[in-house]
């Protein structure tokens, strides 16, 4: 059973097995994984889950579900699951996704929503035993695509020698700021298309499969900096200081200086985009999915937004100015984006 064919078969035989009824699939929009989901026609408060062994470890993600409920997240029940073949069903929120419910009436409320939900995640036991941990050799292959797909396959540039050694001097610079952090459970793709507004108002958390024990700042900067959203450059810098006092409150941190603590959430940002800009390229590139190619810009603005910030980070900066951002330009996925997508000025 190898072709998407034939699972959509077996998985509509499986979810008709399961509700006793026949039953009507609709594929919806899919992620950037190899997770395929399904609208079940007369069953609304449910989705069929296609998620091949071969690339997908739904033990895991029934492992992380369970770690998350207990600590009071709200993550969708699981109905039925079938391991051999990688079919779940699973409780639905609905498609209310948080960046789609902006705007600035509404955006103080949510963000603190997602804040404290956040902060439920970061306070789940770190058990290493459940959940791998964001090492070194974890940090690099990350850092690591950001050559192999982006500016190789994509933009078409060669590194010379004193490039890759300036890179490997600024990425091991971004590894010992992430380890020298609390290491807590972290989501790794907390943004505003994984979290749902569910129809009582509160967030739902999808696609946590993925979690490891890593960085406090982690997943606040994947919010806060997030590839879909832009927003306002002082309120990301509030809202994450008063995340840092929340931690604090919490135990989670210890007490720093607000400047320490902006520092580790912007270099771990940092890290993050880099590795971004690496796998959106290798979606569009390896598996045909060109829909993240829009938002490449607004991902690059963030890293040249941050290297500019640091006085350790200034060649970095400069090469991407002078190296990388043309070759960007002169892509036809490329345009100029606005200084913010959320308008949230009145809560200044």
């Amino acid at each position: 059973m190898n072709s998407e064919r034939e699972r959509e078969i077996a998985l509509k035989q499986w979810v008709g097995e399961v509700l006793q009824q026949p039953v009507t699939l609709t594929r919806r929009s899919g992620d950037a994984g190899f997770r395929r989901y399904y609208n079940i026609a007369d069953a609304f408060a449910l989705l069929a889950v296609d998620a091949p062994p071969a690339t997908e470890n739904t033990r895991q993600f029934l492992n992380v579900a369970e770690l998350l409920r207990t600590c009071g997240v709200a993550v969708p029940q699981v109905a039925a699951v079938d391991l051999e073949q990688g079919f779940v069903l699973v409780e639905s929120f609905g498609r209310r996704e948080f960046g789609a419910e902006l705007d600035g009436d509404n955006a103080l409320m949510l963000y603190g929503e997602a804040l404290f939900t956040l902060l439920a995640i970061a306070q789940a036991p770190a058990d290493a035993a459940v959940l791998p941990v964001f090492d070194e050799a974890f940090i690099r292959r990350e850092l690591g695509l950001f050559s192999e797909w982006f500016v190789g396959p994509l933009l078409g540039l060669t590194l010379s020698a004193d490039e890759v050694a300036m890179l490997d001097s600024v990425f091991g610079r971004l590894v010992a700021r992430a380890l020298a952090q609390p290491q807590v459970v972290m989501h790794r793709d907390f943004h505003s298309r994984n979290l749902l507004v569910k129809a009582d108002g509160s967030l739902g958390v999808i696609d946590f499969q993925d979690a490891v024990v890593g960085p406090v700042t982690y997943d606040l900067a994947s919010l806060l900096r997030d590839c879909y959203v832009r927003l306002p450059p002082a309120e990301v810098r509030r809202w994450a200081l008063a995340y840092g006092d929340m931690a604090l409150d919490a135990g989670i941190m210890t007490r720093t200086s607000a400047d320490d603590f902006l520092c580790d959430f912007d270099w771990m940002g940092l890290q993050r985009h880099i590795k971004v800009l690496g796998i959106f390229a290798r979606l569009h590139l390896r598996d045909g999915k060109s829909n993240y190619l829009p938002d490449l810009p607004r991902v690059i603005g963030y890293v040249q937004e941050v290297a500019d910030l640091y006085p350790e980070l200034q060649d970095f900066a400069a090469w991407f100015r002078a190296r990388i951002v043309p070759a960007c330009e002169a892509q036809s996925w490329y345009c100029p984006q606005p200084p913010f997508d959320v308008d949230v000025r009145s809560l200044l």
